[in-house]
Parts: structure tokens; sequence; C-alpha cells
């Protein structure tokens, strides 16, 4: 006769399964299947394969709370993020999550919101208070680089922003977000266009500053003025009214660099209402490989952001600092893809 009765039994059935548990099935002592979960080194193949076989199919989870209590080692890192809903920020955000696990590392993603000075610093009081491991900040805009600046906290911080260079307290990493301006713009001029306009930004974000600077550099390195500029606000209904205007104007160039794809996206409109055509009246080169930017009409000429390279990147650097390791962090590079919506000047 069993002990227990209905009561007893579903809660066994719902027992998560323990260290122990998987240490008994294995046929190894606890501290084996510790090391094992640790990735130490001195355990044989043979053996590490075995626990890691009963883990898997146990579900064996361990607890991080335990395991930070018995290493002395936080398993949990900090994300602050701003309440943007562009393609880059949310990118980085979903890429350094996964990253972040793939390492063993859970995480906690704080939003914030202006003003940023009261915000950002909050949150990163909070993260610490939290016992993050480390602290990773994704800030596209020049008024959340300050407070991350200025915080006090004693875990390491990281910040993710674009031709920002690392200080004593804060280490920054970025794609090379100026590099591949300057692709998107040499593909023009390769093309044989010298009329090349960019349709930018806004300043107050850091990726806008970069690409604007590797639009001007490219341009003065290859003997050519800088052309039309304008900064906008990355919406694509702004470069669609920007584009009508200048073409009323007469005043659109023979080539855009457009700072996002969807500012292309808005342009390419604009010129398709007035009759004229992409690439053949107007060559087009967008940014960051949005999902369907191969199925714009044309099909849009862009570049790449690689974001699991940045977030892969990014966190080596954070968890060097967390491990008192010197690092020397080199910006990851973008890729330059050629489609449809680029084109050779007519004659």
């Amino acid at each position: 006769m069993t002990s227990g009765g209905p009561g007893a039994s579903a809660s066994r059935a719902a027992r998560k399964p323990s260290i122990n548990d998987v240490a008994r099935i294995a046929g190894v002592s606890y501290q084996t299947v510790s090391r094992v979960i640790n990735n130490a080194s001195d355990v044989n193949a043979e053996t590490r394969q075995r626990i890691l076989q009963v883990i898997d199919d146990v579900g064996y989870r361990r607890n991080r709370v335990a395991t930070a209590l018995v290493t002395k080692r936080s398993t949990a890192l900090g994300i602050v993020t701003s309440d943007s809903p562009r393609f880059g920020p949310i990118g980085t955000l979903v890429a350094l999550e996964k990253e972040a696990r793939r390492n063993g590392y859970g995480t906690t993603v704080v939003t914030v919101e202006e003003p940023y000075e009261g915000s950002v610093e909050a949150a990163l009081e909070a993260l610490e208070d939290a016992g993050v491991a480390g602290i990773v900040v994704i800030a596209p805009l020049l008024t959340m680089a300050a407070p991350v600046w200025n915080a006090k906290v004693r875990v390491p911080v990281e910040m993710i922003a674009a031709g920002v260079s690392s200080t004593p307290d804060v280490v920054t990493y970025s794609e090379n977000q100026e590099l591949g301006a300057r692709m998107a713009t040499q593909h023009l001029i390769d093309l044989g266009h010298t009329d090349i306009g960019h349709l930018g930004g806004s300043l107050h974000w850091f990726d806008a500053r970069s690409r604007k600077r590797g639009w001007e550099s490219a341009l003065r390195d290859a003997g050519l003025a800088p052309g039309l500029y304008l900064e906008g606000d990355w919406s694509p209904r702004w470069a669609y009214e920007t584009g009508l205007r200048l073409i009323d104007e007469g005043a659109l160039p023979d080539a855009v660099f457009a700072v996002s794809d969807h500012t292309a996206l808005g342009l390419i409109r604009a010129v398709t209402e007035r009759g004229l055509r992409v690439p053949e009246d107007v060559s087009v080169v967008g940014f960051d490989d949005v999902e369907g930017s191969d199925f714009f009409l044309p099909p849009l000429t862009t570049v790449r952001q690689d974001f699991g390279a940045l977030a892969h990147a990014s966190l080596e650097v954070l968890l060097a600092t967390i491990e008192g390791r010197e690092v020397i962090p080199s910006p990851s590079a973008p890729t330059m893809v050629v489609r449809d919506s680029t084109a050779s000047p007519a004659s």
C-alpha cells in the first residue's frame, strides 16, 4: 500500500527535479553534477555527456539563486533600454537577451523614459539592488548617455551607443554604423553618382550622427562635396512628405542615402507618386535591412545590421569586465546588401 493520498501523488508529480536527482540517476556525486553545470574542466568527457543527458531527460533546471549563494557569483544581468519602438533598440534588446541565455545568464529588463536624468539612475540602482552581475544600457539617445556616465553603481556597466568612446567607469560598444554609412555612400559613388543626398534621422540619436559622418566622409574622400542633407524623425511619413516637396521644387538628388529602411520606404512612395522611377530617376539606399525590405518595390539596397554579432561581442565585453579581464572592444561591422533600388545614373 502506497503512503499518502492523491494530493501527495500530485505534489510528487509536480516537484521539479533537483540536482540530487540528477546525481542519483547518473550515478555520480552532487559535486560532479555541480562541476558540469558550472562548466568546470575536471570532469571526463564520458561522465560529462552522461550527466548532460540525464539533465535533458529529467528536465532539470538549476536554481539561479542557490547557484549564486554557493558560487558567490550572480547569474543575472540587467538590461536598461529606452521606450523607443525603433528597429535598432528593439533588435539589440532581443539579441542581447538571447545571447545572455546562451551564456547561462538570466536577464532583468528595465525600460526607461524621459526625463532620462531620473529614470536611468533609478533603473541602474534598482538593478544593482537586485544583485545583477553587470548591466548593459542600450542608449540610442544622447540624453541617455550623461545619466549613465554620472551614475554611482558598484557593478560593471556597459553602454551600447554608436560612435561613443568608453570612459574609466563605463565601457562602450556598438556596431560600426559610420562604416555602414560609408559603405552605402561608396556604393553610390562606385555606380557613378556625384549628386548624393542624405535624408537623415534626428541628431538627438547617436545612430543618426554616426551615419551622417559616414556619408560626409565617404564623399569627401572621393573628392565630392556633401550634397543635400535634411534632418528628419526616422519616419516614412516625414520622408514621404519631404520627397514630394523636393520633387516639386526640382531639388531631388540623383541618389539618396536614407538613414533607415523606413525612411527609404517613404521616399520611394513619393518618387513613385510623382511619376518618377527608382532607380532609373533616383537611386535609393537604406540602412537596417528590416524584414521585408527585399519586398519593397523595387527591392531595397541597404546596409544590414547584425544584431546577433553585436550582442555576442557586447556580452563578451561585459563578461570580461565582470571577471576583471582586460578587453579592447572593436566595433562589429555591418554588411552591404545590394538589390534593385540602385543603378548607374542615366546618361
